[in-house]
């Protein structure tokens, strides 16, 4: 099968590296690291977690050992709610009894937690050392793997400690599909709907097609077939080209542009979907899940403030509900939902920055100044209604 190449530049021209995306890659992960790593590395230190590792770990140390590298390795526990600084620090202390060093690097082998973990403890170490990504679930593919955003979580809120640290290089084996339960292929889909609304007709009719064909329920027995391999290639390359191409003209995040080539609108759906996290303390909805609910709370609001067309605003629906059913919002108070939104990243200058649509493909950055809090409370209301 042919593989997909990208490379991803900077606005800031700090960094570039290539995302090789295909299938039954991780056996070559050695020869990838050095060729994008050099030949003055020496040490590599994997971070995964012991589900993944068990599947994949010993191929990819082995594969490693084999380019010269000396391997070590870290396994967080799995889960959102272990991306905190109590396991960067573990992380932290396996980094210095391996000795890694400045000249050193780290592997990230897992999903969005695993890489926000990694990223975050290379970019301390040191003052930060070099780290490449290998996403093995789909919604880490298209978007946690991408556009040097790295993190842990507080109390006060999600990813609320972080630092912006580019991979030298992103590693997409489309065969890890195949390892996942229905309900992480799902997550997957719902980062993926979302991000199709806001590039536009051409990637979200991509998505909605795909999933059309290829239910979430039918992936997992669909990854050795040619034409399923070919597609869902393509569609991950799509969906990495229209992140990388955002984050690459902002990739700091710009607090004052507020356009809409603005990093901040990837945020679309986000403000729900943390504070849903945060209320439930990371343990009742997946990440994908929880973009899931905001999409449909940030389309129906964009509805309710006449910003959207009705008919925008149901296609988008109907394309969120074909990935799957969505978890029961069972014992959600509105209030804390509301309260969790003071503490959202996305709060500039004392007031929280909301994404919403104009229509497909048209994302808008509104301040909360600009939305009646009525609106806003009103459609939360509905949804957990709706959902419980």
């Amino acid at each position: 099968m042919k593989q997909h190449s990208l490379t991803i530049g900077s606005s800031r021209g700090s960094s570039e590296y290539k995302i090789v995306i295909g299938n039954d890659l991780i056996k070559e992960s050695g020869k990838w690291a050095r060729k994008w790593l050099g030949k003055g590395v020496a040490k590599i230190a994997i971070v995964s977690n012991p589900k993944v590792f068990k599947l994949y770990g010993k191929q990819a140390e082995e594969s490693l050992r084999d380019a010269g590298f000396t391997v070590s390795h870290f396994l967080m526990k799995d889960g959102e709610r272990y991306k905190n600084l109590r396991t960067a620090e573990s992380a932290l202390r396996l980094f210095a009894a391996s000795g890694l060093t400045r000249t050193d690097a780290v592997v990230a082998l897992g999903g969005g937690v695993v890489g926000d973990l990694a990223g975050f403890a290379s970019a301390i170490y040191l003052r930060g050392i070099s780290y490449l990504q290998i996403p093995t679930t789909l919604l880490s593919m298209i978007d946690s793997s991408i556009g040097g955003k790295t993190g842990v979580n507080s109390p006060a809120g999600k990813n609320l400690t972080g630092a912006f640290h580019q991979p030298r290089g992103v590693l997409v084996d489309i065969a890890t599909l195949k390892s996942l339960a229905e309900r992480e292929i799902s997550s997957g889909f719902y980062e993926a709907v979302k991000q199709g609304a806001l590039e536009g007709k051409k990637l979200f009719k991509q998505t909605g097609d795909f999933l059309a064909e290829f239910p979430p329920s039918e992936i997992s027995e669909a990854c050795d077939d040619k034409d399923f391999q070919v597609k869902i290639s393509s569609l991950v390359a799509s969906q990495i080209a229209f992140k990388a191409r955002i984050a690459a003209g902002d990739e700091r995040e710009s607090s004052t542009s507020n356009n809409a080539r603005s990093r901040k609108i990837l945020n679309f759906g986000h403000t729900l979907a943390h504070a849903l996290e945060k209320v439930t303390k990371y343990r009742q909805l997946t990440h994908g899940e929880a973009v899931g609910y905001g999409t449909l709370y940030a389309a129906q609001l964009s509805k309710t403030l006449a910003l959207c067309d009705p008919k925008d605003v149901k296609l988008l629906n109907d394309v969120v509900h074909s990935v799957g059913s969505l978890p029961r919002l069972a014992n959600i108070d509105e209030k804390e939902v509301l309260e969790a939104f003071r503490f959202d990243k996305k709060i500039i200058a004392g007031s929280l920055q909301m994404v919403l649509l104009k229509g497909i493909g048209k994302p808008v950055i509104l301040h909360e100044r600009d939305i009646p809090r009525t609106a806003m409370q009103k459609v939360l209301s509905q949804l957990l209604q709706k959902w419980v």
